[in-house]
């Protein structure tokens, strides 16, 4: 009987990792009698700490933690390991979905919950915490976060300054002796972005706009976040600011490099290594994965270029299946040995979301894939 490992990113907007792994599974053996195992994956954003409590064997834990527009919220993350790790996800107290769409606005919006859930499972004991950075709402350079963890940030005058672009356009010194002691705790940021914090390619510029802001607050924005990174930068004694990733959820990796000293790591590889994704794949046939949409992008370092990564590095061969695929976009060399698109080209956008309908097609590009498989094994 076939082995095969089904690990699907979350199709946003229609279908969970679980529900798009299931769907094609079922399509699998309605042509080939196969032995299916599902392995829910996400690359550090929304989803990430549902999809490592379900892999892992954790639960989720419910904490209260302030908004990006400072309301108070209750969010969750996920602990794991026996209660020795906790798994954040920062869209869970900062993310753009928390913010309704006429109200978000990256000059006010603050990191400050993600702090808050930092500090909660610091107090459950947790001794390894992974944060997941993306889908952010915030562009603030981490100082909400930071200052929930103790961090505080002066004047020219001595004044501590609190509001977000306050600290950003006016800090002078940055101060540590309140910050919450971390003992021997390990933190991992994760994130999938190699953006650095300023610049043409910087948090503000390529993401900021994103979040609500318009050309003016974008131009405030990165002169501000020029001016908080020349003065970080000089308190920590490094050019942080420059590194691959500090621009991550709006700058929240570069406060947790610089600031922090937490390691930047890939998000998908994260989450692969936390739900023991290689054990799963170890003496299967054929590995499957995908997302809602495959592009260059997908290549670029998004969750389903993680497993193939994996896949290939054990031997097994890796099929892509997509919502929708950008043929065009794709490069000749992929390391895909098939790439299917579950939605037909004359079908509707809107109408391929619909729920049922993302399951039917899922179910389809599943024994479409199985009789590839036949083909070409």
């Amino acid at each position: 009987m076939i082995r095969i490992v089904v690990a699907f990113d979350s199709f946003k907007g229609s279908l969970t990792s679980r529900e798009a792994g299931e769907a094609f599974a079922q399509g699998f053996r309605d042509v080939v009698d196969a032995h299916v195992r599902i392995v829910g994956i996400a690359d550090g954003g929304e989803g990430t700490a549902e999809v490592v409590a379900e892999g892992a064997g954790g639960m989720m834990v419910t904490s209260m933690a302030t908004d990006p527009l400072g309301r108070s919220i209750e969010a969750q993350y996920a602990i794991v390991k026996g209660g020795t790790m906790a798994v954040i996800a920062m869209s869970a107290a900062s993310g753009l979905t928390l913010v309704e769409a006429d109200r978000r606005n990256p000059v006010v919006a603050t990191t400050y919950g993600t702090g808050e859930l930092i500090k909660d499972a610091l107090r459950r004991g947790c001794r390894d915490i992974v944060v997941g950075l993306g889908g952010s709402a915030t562009n603030d350079g981490g100082v909400g976060m930071l200052r929930a963890l103790g961090y505080r940030f002066y004047d020219s005058e001595g004044v501590e300054l609190c509001d977000t672009m306050d600290i950003l356009e006016r800090v002078c010194r940055v101060s540590d002796e309140c910050r919450v002691p971390f003992g021997d705790v390990h933190i991992v940021a994760a994130t999938d972005v190699d953006n650095p914090l300023c610049g043409p390619r910087g948090a503000t510029y390529v993401y900021a706009r994103q979040k609500g802001a318009d050309e003016a607050m974008m131009e405030r924005l990165e002169a501000a976040m020029l001016h908080y990174a020349q003065v970080v930068d000089a308190w920590c004694g490094r050019d942080a600011s420059a590194m691959p990733g500090a621009g991550a959820a709006g700058g929240v990796g570069y406060a947790m490099s610089a600031l922090l000293g937490v390691e930047l790591r890939s998000g998908i590889d994260m989450v692969l290594d936390v739900v023991d994704f290689d054990d799963a794949v170890v003496g299967a046939d054929l590995v499957v994965t995908g997302e809602g949409r495959v592009d260059r992008q997908t290549l670029m370092g998004k969750a389903p270029a993680g497993v193939a990564r994996r896949a290939q590095r054990l031997g097994v061969p890796c099929v892509a299946v997509g919502g929708s695929v950008a043929w065009a976009d794709i490069p000749v060399e992929t390391p895909f040995a098939y790439i299917d698109a579950a939605t037909p080209a004359t079908m509707p956008l809107d109408e391929a979301m619909r729920h049922p309908v993302a399951i039917s097609n899922l179910r389809a590009a599943g024994s479409r894939v199985a009789r590839w498989w036949l083909e070409n094994r």
